[in-house]
């Protein structure tokens, strides 16, 4: 069949003046792929339409985009209770997306389930275990050889299944969705926090848990809380060396790193779309949308919108979403999906906001007013400017001297944030200068990495005294066997990455990391200070003459088509029957999970608490991921891992809990097992007894017993 949009073409000129008939007609039966590797899995954008009209008749009200496409992907539209905040809503995701960290134990899961192949779209991508070395080739090398394993597993667990594999060096699961599988409307669920860079393309991406990923594998409904949104409207225009990164960076200080939890945040407003973009010929939208503006603003850039959007992960939203706009259709047309956008275009009326949609919270983020910013230490929320950022860290005592600089990541990876990053490099080699601090770049796919290497991109930053590095997470999860300093060693540490945590780009606590702009990060790697500011303050050629770096300037995509790389994407094959998954018995990052016992319909009710967590508790806390990613697919080993990051409220700790029975305090894991095995029976003084699981919640009087030891029959530990 020709592509969708070539017939479309062919019968617009055929039939003239009735063009726009004929494209809604020949919508609602061609049939539009979700991606160029799933060509039997079409779009379903009528079903979408469908459940959002019988949705809207039963609310009564203009819809949210947010709620357009979450309540378009109900279950039962007809009959699901919806109220924002409270119910409890059945969904149906388009498809899955799993990192080769989380990917271990879900498909372990799926395995266990017994069934033949996933029931919906479903891929896994290798990004998660390439530390971050020498350099992108040779930690390459090495982490296939040190994951041999586990890519093993995964290849053919995704082979038996029906799963598409990505290889080790693709490219980071977030930049591989947005290059074949977003678009706008989508509603789908990854196994990784910063799964709402989907956004970017105008879909309803969110970060779950690996069991939530089963469900949905397993084609049973999944469950999520009724979100909240939160409006963000844009307004005005971004200039200088203002960038996207620092619209979220300004929403995080706004709204804290727990602001945004049970919502989606949804930008919208004039500030959106963009007529032209920077370094590209631009031109009026092709259609009026609630959030066309005026001119200028770059933050209309599908990468720029992705960015904002991945960062959102960072104030505890659910996901973030920008509405449908002539970007996206170019990014779309320019990544091979024209066919997409097109369809879109027939559509467009649900892939944006109502008009007069009520919003739970409203920002208003001038953009014309906003200035750089760079986030941190140690929390993506504290936000400063970055002409004061220098001021504050002398008053609180914060290494000025930058260690290392870092731009890429999954957050700022894309071919516009190289290019500008290369338009800072030039002005300084111009000069003569190389970076004072060193300088790491990760590009976010294999086919960006191809593109800046063809354009010239790659080798600039390198004359900068740049190490470009593996198509992988790297550094920004703690992938990074950092050498120039020791742990315990106080440094500081700029990157365009996501987050700032303690210890959470190479496990030293005393490391502070700021998060910015690539083009500031390569601006301040240049200087090696934090009292720099590129908007006013002078650089010394090695002439000896002062000169101040202009605002970089760079396309938004290339002039030529993307440059794939290398292939490394592995189908599924058709006919699995003869494939067989290894798992060793013995193996130390592998574990074959047993079932569960039936469930003999009772609830567990008053269990012992073993954690109540002060402050923050992202996945960071919860199961950090550096060298623990090794054993992500044996749930013993990792087990290990089990909240060691989270303070204690009750001492203001980490990992160190009280013990319910001995009352001392331990690591959290190791109080963990020693309950897990225990029962315990308490003869009580009027002669009657009571057994107890130790993970029972003990009354006083129990203590007492327990305290009193022989006087009161002690209590007798029986291992099971």
């Amino acid at each position: 069949m020709a592509p969708y949009s070539l017939l479309v073409t062919r019968l617009q000129k055929a039939l003239g003046v009735r063009q726009y008939h004929v494209a809604s007609v020949l919508c609602q039966r061609a049939k539009v792929a979700m991606s160029h590797f799933e060509p039997n899995e079409y779009i379903h954008y009528d079903l979408l339409e469908k459940n959002i009209n019988i949705v809207r008749k039963r609310l009564n009200r203009p819809l949210t985009l947010s709620e357009k496409i979450v309540y378009g992907h109900l279950d039962d539209p007809a009959g699901q209770e919806i109220e924002r905040g409270k119910s409890y809503l059945r969904l149906r995701p388009d498809r899955v997306a799993m990192q080769d960290a989380t990917a271990q134990m879900a498909m372990l899961q799926f395995i266990s389930s017994g069934l033949p192949k996933v029931a919906v779209p479903s891929t896994i991508h290798c990004d998660h275990l390439i530390e971050a070395q020498l350099g992108g080739e040779k930690d390459l090398r090495r982490a296939k050889d040190i994951n041999q394993e586990v890519y093993n597993f995964l290849a053919t667990a995704g082979a038996k299944y029906g799963v598409g594999f990505w290889k080790p060096g693709s490219g980071i699961i977030h930049q591989i969705i947005l290059e074949n599988y977003a678009y706008p409307g989508v509603l789908l669920i990854g196994t990784d926090s910063h799964t709402p860079n989907g956004g970017g393309l105008g879909g309803i991406c969110i970060g779950v848990g690996g069991a939530d990923a089963v469900d949905v594998m397993a084609g049973i409904p999944w469950e999520l809380k009724c979100p909240k949104v939160i409006g963000v409207k844009l307004t005005g225009s971004l200039s200088g060396w203002t960038s996207p990164k620092d619209v979220i960076l300004k929403v995080a200080g706004i709204l804290t790193v727990k602001g945004g939890t049970g919502a989606i945040v949804e930008y919208h407003g004039p500030g959106v779309d963009s007529i032209s973009c920077t370094g590209e010929e631009g031109g009026q939208a092709a259609w009026p949308l609630p959030c066309a503006g005026p001119h200028g603003s770059p933050v209309g850039s599908r990468s720029s919108m992705a960015t904002i959007c991945n960062m959102g992960a960072e104030i505890g939203a659910t996901t973030s979403v920008f509405p449908y706009n002539q970007r996206m259709k170019k990014y779309l047309s320019k990544t091979g999906r024209a066919d997409i956008a097109n369809l879109a275009d027939e559509f467009k009326d649900h892939l944006v906001p109502d008009p007069g949609c009520h919003y739970d919270q409203l920002i208003e983020v001038n953009l014309s007013e906003l200035k750089p910013h760079i986030n941190g230490p140690f929390t993506p929320d504290l936000a400063h400017p970055v002409a004061e950022v220098g001021k504050v860290a002398e008053k609180e005592g914060w290494p000025l001297d930058i260690r290392v600089g870092l731009i890429g990541s999954c957050t700022n990876s894309s071919y516009e944030d190289m290019g500008r990053s290369a338009a800072v490099a030039k002005q300084a080699l111009a000069h003569g200068l190389k970076c004072k601090s060193q300088f790491t770049i990760t590009p976010g796919s294999e086919q960006i990495r191809a593109t800046i290497e063809r354009d010239g991109y790659a080798q600039i930053l390198r004359d900068l005294g740049g190490i470009v590095l593996a198509n992988a997470c790297g550094p920004c999860i703690g992938q990074w066997d950092r050498k120039d300093i020791k742990k315990g060693e106080k440094n500081t540490i700029v990157t365009s990455y996501n987050r700032n945590f303690t210890g959470r780009n190479d496990a030293n606590p005393e490391t502070h990391a700021f998060v910015t702009s690539p083009e500031i990060v390569t601006a301040l790697a240049i200087a090696g200070t934090l009292k720099f500011n590129p908007e006013t303050d002078y650089l010394t050629g090695t002439d000896g003459k002062k000169f101040k770096l202009e605002a970089p300037d760079a396309d938004e995509l290339p002039k030529a088509e993307f440059d794939p790389g290398q292939d490394t994407y592995q189908h599924p094959p058709k006919d699995s029957s003869g494939q067989h998954v290894d798992v060793s018995p013995t193996s130390q990052r592998l574990q074959l999970l047993e079932p569960f016992d039936k469930w003999d319909g009772k609830d567990l009710e008053d269990l012992q608490i073993l954690i109540k967590v002060k402050g923050k508790c992202t996945t960071d806390h919860i199961s950090a991921a550096g060298p623990w990613l090794k054993f992500r697919g044996h749930l013993d080993n990792i087990s290990n891992n089990l909240l060691i990051g989270a303070i204690n409220i009750e001492n203001g700790k980490a990992n160190s809990v009280r013990n319910a029975v001995t009352q001392e305090f331990g690591p959290v894991p190791d109080t963990a097992r020693y309950y897990k095995p225990l029962k315990c029976i308490i003869k009580h003084p009027n002669g009657t007894q009571e057994t107890i699981l130790l993970n029972h919640t003990f009354n006083e009087t129990q203590i007492e017993w327990f305290r009193a030891g022989s006087a009161l029959n002690r209590m007798k530990e029986l291992q099971q």
